[in-house]
């Protein structure tokens, strides 16, 4: 969500508009150039929904927030995940703006937003228009709050991922290498593609691993690893946004075994721009992303034999693996930022038009 938010950012400001932030934020606002931040205390983990969320609980900053939104003068109040309850969003309904709310959330149950529904019972009438990041994300946000929502998109950084980088010395010695990106959180599967990985060995002694994102190994993938003897995979760790391209481009495979939970595959579209061919659970959130047999393959979650059927399939077959490649990059151009902020842009316009609204922006 802060990605998707800071680009938005910055695809608005580059086209002329004023953009304010108000958001947790520990940093130093004045390193943001471009628009202006505004720090709603500082961010706090919490854990949501089997991953790890930073929001802000400092309820003291609400009359701040109130007077800004009341005499900021905004055209548009923008409100990300509107019915989380913790600022700002406890004070979205101070705008005299247009006011449009973004969903990003899939959970296969759905206690945040139940709860929502009662301690935020008016809110939902306070929004001029919806938006829902994928159509798991709407699916779930409607089952509580039901209405129209408008389907946009994440976007990602296409150029970054899709410009050809020298591959890394250490992975370009000839063996076959899966590449998996995310943060080491049990919903996001490991332990399924580690044992996949581990009956694939016994065939394709070259194959090789590799795991790039922050966080410890779960008790499952521990377990895994240990009972199967697993030594060589490659734990990258976290890498920096300017080193992330490149383990892209050292992967023949993409593999994202999450057993749910995601209401959107950014990491697969980032592949797909590097024109890696993708194997991923077959959940919601990723159907969204990912056409089976077209860009990728599609395999039933929590279920290593699966996975390994599914990378098996790529493993032996170069031709489908650069077919696959092919179509995802096409498939991720529609996903660049410009087109994306776009969208939104035009879905504020159409909003303000209707007649109820007319003349808001």
């Amino acid at each position: 969500m802060t990605t998707h938010i800071s680009r938005l950012a910055d695809q608005f400001t580059a086209a002329g508009h004023g953009v304010h932030i108000l958001a947790p934020y520990s940093g130093d606002p004045g390193t943001v150039r471009g628009y202006d931040l505004v720090p709603c205390g500082r961010p706090v983990p919490l854990p949501v929904g089997g991953s790890v969320a930073r929001v802000s609980l400092s309820i003291w900053k609400r009359p701040k927030i109130k007077t800004l939104l009341r005499t900021g003068g905004f055209d548009v109040v923008h409100i990300h995940e509107p019915f989380a309850p913790v600022p700002p969003n406890l004070a979205a309904h101070a705008s005299p703006a247009l006011t449009i709310g973004t969903f990003h959330a899939f959970r296969e149950r759905g206690h945040l937003y139940r709860m929502s529904k009662y301690m935020l019972r008016a809110t939902p009438r306070r929004l001029d228009g919806r938006i829902a990041v994928s159509n798991a994300a709407r699916r779930y946000v409607d089952k509580f709050f039901p209405g129209d929502y408008e389907v946009i998109p994440n976007g990602i950084d296409f150029e970054r991922f899709a410009t050809p980088v020298s591959r890394l010395e250490e992975f370009d010695d000839g063996r076959l290498n899966i590449v998996f990106v995310g943060r080491l959180e049990k919903r996001k599967g490991l332990r399924y593609l580690l044992a996949a990985y581990a009956e694939l060995k016994w065939d394709y002694p070259d194959l090789r691993l590799i795991v790039v994102g922050p966080g410890e190994s779960d008790a499952g993938s521990l377990r895994v690893m240990s009972e199967r003897s697993l030594t060589d995979v490659v734990f990258a760790g976290r890498v920096s946004d300017e080193m992330l391209p490149a383990y892209y481009h050292a992967a023949d495979i993409f593999c994202s075994p999450a057993t749910g939970g995601e209401s959107f595959g950014i990491v697969l579209l980032e592949a797909m721009a590097a024109g890696v061919p993708i194997v991923a659970s077959d959940i919601e959130g990723y159907r969204d992303v990912v056409t089976h047999g077209v860009d990728g393959l599609l395999a039933r979650p929590r279920d290593d034999m699966a996975l390994a059927g599914a990378l098996r399939t790529l493993i032996e077959d170069r031709t489908l693996r650069n077919q696959m490649g092919a179509a995802g990059r096409r498939n991720a151009q529609k996903y660049r930022w410009p087109a994306v902020a776009s969208r939104v842009l035009d879905f504020y316009k159409r909003t303000a038009a209707r007649p109820e609204l007319a003349g808001t922006v």
